[in-house]
């Protein structure tokens, strides 16, 4: 079963280990997470779970 990042659009091959699964995957193209849902080894449900890692924001640095 495959399914597409939908960050990058890299497809994923997930096996019969995801046939039955509910949960996150990450990307090896990107680093995004995806969470998903199969049944029967049929994706359901697929959602951006996670931002992209160079989308994160800097973190904040106080000046003195």
């Amino acid at each position: 079963m495959k399914v597409n990042c939908l960050s990058c659009g890299h497809a994923l091959d997930l096996r019969d280990a995801y046939d039955e699964y509910d949960g996150q995957v990450k990307c090896f193209a990107c680093g995004a997470l995806l969470a998903i849902r199969t049944r029967d080894g049929q994706v359901k449900w697929v959602e951006l779970a996670g931002s992209h890692p160079s989308e994160s924001r800097p973190e904040f640095q106080p000046t003195s």
